[in-house]
């Protein structure tokens, strides 16, 4: 059940405005309203999934999604052969900002290695 306010639960119900790229019955993915590189998606399952904590076997099949949808957003940023990140922030202490499981994609710039 989802928490009375999650912005990723009101974009998907369409009570707020978001540049979205794609959608389908599991997943949407849109573009992050605070970038930190040129490219920066957001890949959201449509359903309300606390984080990783909480994704029990049954949302197995929408990661497998998430992660093939990322790829063909690349394609489609055309970032493939210069490469792009992906991210799941999960809890607190990695800076997750919303209680909703979603993946960043990462482009257009050559990023910073990860310590």
């Amino acid at each position: 059940m989802p928490p009375k306010k999650c912005v990723f639960c009101d974009i998907s119900s369409g009570k707020q405005e978001s540049e979205i790229l794609y959608r389908d019955d599991e997943l949407m993915v849109v573009k992050d309203i605070k970038p930190v590189a040129p490219v920066h998606l957001l890949l959201i399952p449509r359903r309300h999934v606390a984080g990783l904590t909480y994704a029990s076997g049954s949302v197995s099949n929408t990661l497998g999604k998430m992660f093939a949808m990322a790829e063909e957003m690349a394609r489609r940023q055309a970032m493939t052969v210069s490469g792009y990140r992906l991210v799941v922030n999960q809890g607190p202490d990695s800076g997750q900002q919303v209680e909703h499981l979603h993946m960043h994609l990462l482009a257009g710039r050559q990023l910073k290695a990860m310590a």
